[in-house]
Order: C-alpha cells, then sequence, then structure tokens
C-alpha cells in the first residue's frame, strides 16, 4: 500500500499536532510514524507523520493537499507531502578519492540509499570507470581560479538538467564560491574529515595527530559560505592511541567518511532532516 510523508515546520503553538492528525482521521489516514520536535530556545516547531490509507474515504495526492492547504495556510506551516517511494535526486562531485563515492554507488545500487544519483561531477578524470560502471553518467570539469565561476555554472546547469535536488560534496576537493553556496543554500551536502568544529580546512587528519588526539571523526554538514561552519546533519567517531600515524588516521578516518555522508544523505532522502537556524533537526 502506498505510504505519504508529511513534513512541517512553524512557529510553535497550541493545536498543530491536533490541526493535522485531526485531518488526516477525517479522511481515514492511518498514521505509521510520528515524530516531533519543539525548540524551545527558537520557538519553532518541526513534525514528520508517515501515512497511508485507511478506509474508503482516502483521497489522492492532489486532492490531499488541494485540501490541506487551508489548514496550512491558518496555521501558518512550512510543509511537504510527498510520495513515501519518492526519492530526491541528487549529483555528486568528487575530486581523486573514490571512497565515498564507490560507498554511495554501492548502497545505491543495493537499493539501500534513498536517494536516486543522477550524475558525478569532478574536475578530474580519475573516477570515470566507478560511476559509469555504474550506469551514472560521469561530467569532467577541470576548474582553476582562472575558469571558476564557469565551471560552477557549468554544475548548475548539469543539476538542472538532471532535474536534481541536491548537491552531494563526496571528498570534492574544492571551496565552492559564495554565490554557489547562495543557489544551492540548504541543496548541498558535504563531508569533512574531522569531527567539527575541531580541525577545520586543509590536513585536519595532520593536525589532529600533532596534537595527538584520541578521537577522530567526520562530519556531514550542510555547506554555507563559512567554510565548515554549515549545519550539521550526522557525524562519527573513532578510538585511536599514540601509535596512530597519520596514514593510520587517514585509513581509519576514510570509513567513517563513507559512513557518515551515506548516513547524511540517507536521512536527507527521507525527509527527515529540517533547519533549524544554525543547527539541524534530524529525526530518526
Amino acid at each position: 500500500m502506498s505510504t505519504w510523508i508529511l513534513t512541517l515546520t512553524c512557529t510553535d503553538r497550541v493545536g498543530i499536532v491536533a490541526g493535522v492528525t485531526g485531518f488526516l482521521a477525517e479522511r481515514d489516514g492511518f498514521i505509521l510514524d510520528s515524530q516531533q520536535y519543539a525548540d524551545l530556545e527558537t520557538g519553532r516547531f518541526f513534525l514528520r507523520l508517515v501515512f497511508q490509507a485507511g478506509g474508503p474515504r482516502f483521497p489522492d495526492g492532489e486532492t490531499l493537499r488541494t485540501a490541506f492547504a487551508p489548514i496550512a495556510a491558518q496555521l501558518a506551516l512550512d510543509w511537504s507531502l510527498t510520495p513515501g517511494d519518492a526519492r530526491p535526486r541528487m549529483v555528486v562531485a568528487v575530486s581523486k578519492g573514490s571512497h565515498c563515492l564507490a560507498d554511495l554507488l554501492h548502497r545505491r545500487a543495493s537499493n539501500a540509499l534513498a536517494a536516486e544519483i543522477v550524475a558525478v561531477v569532478s574536475n578530474h578524470d580519475a573516477l570515470r570507470g566507478l560511476a559509469e560502471w555504474h550506469g551514472v553518467p560521469f561530467h569532467h570539469l577541470p576548474v582553476s581560479e582562472a575558469n571558476r565561476p564557469e565551471q560552477e555554472a557549468a554544475i548548475l546547469a548539469l543539476m538542472a538538467e538532471a532535474r536534481a535536488d541536491y548537491l552531494v560534496l563526496a571528498r570534492y576537493m574544492q571551496v565552492l564560491s559564495p554565490a554557489l553556496t547562495a543557489a544551492l543554500a540548504g541543496r548541498c551536502i558535504n563531508i569533512h574529515h574531522s569531527f567539527l568544529p575541531g580541525f577545520k580546512g586543509a590536513q585536519p587528519y595532520h593536525r589532529a595527530h600533532a596534537r595527538g588526539v584520541k578521537l577522530i571523526g567526520a562530519t556531514a554538514h550542510f555547506v554555507t559560505s563559512d567554510l565548515d561552519e554549515g549545519p550539521i546533519l550526522e557525524q562519527a567517531v573513532e578510538r585511536v592511541d599514540h601509535r596512530a600515524t597519520v596514514d593510520d588516521l587517514i585509513r581509519i578516518g576514510r570509513d567513517i567518511e563513507a559512513q557518515v555522508l551515506a548516513r547524511a544523505v540517507h536521512a536527507v532522502g527521507e525527509h527527515r532532516v529540517f533547519l533549524n537556524q544554525g543547527k539541524t533537526v534530524v529525526f530518526q
């Protein structure tokens, strides 16, 4: 039976849940999963509902959207209603490192990723074979300071042509321009090989090794114009000790990076992520 996902956020007030669930009950909507969060600091409310038809009064999707619109307007909701099997379309940007891309493509092939990878773009040609082996179009777009505006415009054009919802930076070793980050606000996911906010920028494993850290990690976050400062989506850590060399940290870190990025992409694909000012709400 087909499912639907309703997500919404709004200024918190009395009656939001009652209004939404009452609306569904009147139309034989059967709720399968419900998660909500009221942020007392920001005054925002967040809700994710998964539901399906529970009786003969359940309408089609378009009728459901049209009927819900007045309630959404009354409660001032920022909302979306999506078929449960709909997967966001994503372009993955890479440089030469293959571990994150290979993991995402494997999960895609195994039907274990709630996203459709529609293209791979890279400033190098090294991973063309990997992408094309998985049947994903590969686009080589070299970049330098001289041609960066044109190269980034080509990325946006590629996303538009592929009808992509998100750009995923899977160890794409380039800093995006403010113009591109603004164009992709809330739609660009990055994996950083550090447990942010520590060791931002380049060579975090080298700097972590120099500090003798006992935990290393990785952070997936939305990209903003402030380098490695965007809202955090997912993180993980691994314990290390004094014997670990820089190469050991890099080797261990690659596994963490791939897992963290995949979890972030999957959460976004399942509509479990909400922006909350400089942070995120991520339902489990």
